[in-house]
């Protein structure tokens, strides 16, 4: 098993034996979930049917709102580095956001999740009631100016939360997944 937290963009919602076309790939990262997925599914966020496992734990939200949150973040956090790497990833990120635009982010966690032998509906739920809007208030708070010891963290580990794992082509990709 790869896993991998896998980040897609569609037009329209997973159901039981139906996935979307197209399916745009958006971003991978191994190991975990990081704080750009959280946050990029942290508007309108709903439980799915998953489109790779047969089972209801996808997560989809809502591109727009996801995307102008991070993209805020991502201007705030980058406002205390002087970091060249930092502002070309930014430039990539949200270039990489614009050409694979859709109306929902579908987050895909059953990689990750299922490390731990849980019961992969209860984590995802988990996911969505708990550490997804609890990332997000950590977000806005910084966006606000009433983060700051959390807003350094971030600066700290940048590459880990928003590093360049963004590709038109994922280890999981949809045999529909176009570019557009």
């Amino acid at each position: 098993m790869a896993n991998r937290s896998y980040l897609y963009s569609a037009d329209s919602l997973p159901s039981v034996g139906d996935i979307p076309t197209p399916v745009r790939c958006i971003s991978e990262h191994n190991w975990s979930i990081p704080l750009a997925h959280k946050l990029l599914v942290g508007r309108e966020t709903a439980v799915v049917p998953s489109m790779i496992w047969s089972a209801r734990i996808g997560i989809a939200a809502d591109f727009a709102g996801g995307s102008k949150l991070l993209g805020d973040l991502l201007q705030v956090v980058g406002q205390g580095l002087a970091d060249r790497e930092f502002a070309a990833c930014v430039d990539k990120t949200m270039a990489h956001l614009d050409k694979q635009q859709g109306k929902f982010f579908l987050l895909e966690t059953g990689e990750i999740i299922s490390i731990a032998g849980n019961d992969l509906e209860q984590e995802v739920r988990d996911l969505v009631a708990h550490d997804i809007p609890a990332a997000v208030a950590q977000a806005e708070a910084a966006l606000a100016g009433d983060n700051d010891e959390w807003l350094a963290s971030v600066r700290a580990d940048w590459q880990d939360h928003f590093g360049p794992f963004y590709s038109e082509w994922l280890y999981y990709s949809f045999p529909t997944s176009v570019s557009e």
